[in-house]
């Protein structure tokens, strides 16, 4: 496999002392990088210059002149949890660059998949406000980036983030053509993502919730990658796929009660390379959503990377196994499988 890999070197800029989303998540996942072999074999890409025009094919003008406005006065909260410096709508600009460069370089051919890993995170972003963290709805943009530039029309979005990507929902809940699956703890932040929220006109069935309770671990997210959102992408038949990742359903994580561990982020990963194998001519684009404990962050996306580079390499789990029993979610997916008529 050919493998894209992109950062917006710039994210240093958007930082707060003591705020947890902060420059040293990404700075741990490129220091591991740097010291593992798969460096090398990656293909590095730069991010591709993006303008506000870009996010609007997401966001309201009415909502991006507002962030402007707040850095000039920055810096300032925008919400209890999201913060902006001067130079943080450049940094986030910056960050959609480097995945609608990874999209590109999948897009044309020139990689088999790819990973962007950026900050600040997207999935939470709305059309009309920031909230958790988030400030573009990078994933989203990127869908809609790719429709308009490539012509791509069928696209899938998974997002195993912890928290539901109520954000990237939202863009795209009467949307036929985009399918939406988000699997996360529930109930949590932020507040959404019930099974029940399944779309609306043309969209309806076109978004798939696994709310999950809190302490399932690796067996319970393979369940349902396995048995619900599997057979579902496979039915709808993707151009790309998509992947908002997001770490911090891993056990150390200090924002969450699930017990994922970096072996069971590599089986996800192999999952999705199964699907994109099956349905989009391996077209697999991931993007750096959330991840809190810094040196789980690091192993749990450099073990993702070595998958994407080689479905069968193998792994070791530097941080080890979840100290806590696991709780059985079989008959929540059997639920969701009545739900969204797989047989």
């Amino acid at each position: 496999m050919t493998t894209a890999f992109a950062w917006n070197p710039s994210h240093g800029s958007h930082s707060e002392v003591g705020h947890v989303e902060r420059p040293e998540r990404l700075e741990a996942i490129r220091q591991q990088l740097l010291s593992s072999p798969i460096w090398n074999r990656l293909q590095h890409t730069d991010p591709l210059p993006v303008d506000l025009d870009a996010a609007c094919l997401v966001h309201r003008r009415a909502y991006l002149e507002r962030l402007q406005q707040a850095l000039q006065r920055a810096p300032t909260r925008l919400d209890p949890d999201t913060y902006v410096q001067p130079e943080s709508l450049a940094v986030a600009l910056e960050a959609v660059g480097a995945l609608l460069a990874i999209t590109e370089a999948v897009l044309e051919g020139r990689a088999d998949n790819g990973f962007a890993a950026v900050r600040p995170p997207g999935h939470h972003a709305t059309p009309e406000r920031a909230m958790g963290f988030c400030l573009l709805s990078n994933v989203a943009i990127a869908v809609r980036w790719a429709q308009q530039t490539f012509g791509v029309e069928r696209i899938a979005i998974v997002d195993f983030d912890v928290h539901h990507g109520n954000g990237t929902q939202e863009v795209f809940y009467e949307d036929p053509n985009v399918l939406f699956l988000s699997v996360h703890q529930f109930p949590h932040y932020p507040g959404t993502g019930r099974m029940e929220e399944i779309g609306e006109g043309r969209g309806r069935g076109a978004t798939v919730n696994v709310p999950l309770p809190a302490y399932t671990g690796d067996d319970g997210y393979l369940e349902a990658f396995r048995r619900l959102l599997g057979p579902v992408v496979r039915r709808f038949r993707p151009e790309v796929l998509f992947v908002s990742a997001g770490y911090d359903a891993h056990w150390r994580d200090p924002l969450s009660a699930m017990q994922l561990t970096v072996t069971g982020y590599a089986k996800l990963v192999y999952e999705l390379m199964e699907w994109a194998d099956a349905c989009c001519d391996n077209r697999l684009v991931m993007t750096l959503e959330g991840g809190y404990d810094t040196e789980a962050l690091a192993a749990s996306v450099t073990a993702s990377i070595t998958r994407l580079l080689d479905p069968m390499a193998d792994l070791e789990d530097p941080i080890g196994p979840a100290p806590h029993e696991t709780t059985d979610v079989r008959d929540l997916i059997y639920e969701l499988r009545l739900l969204h008529k797989v047989a």
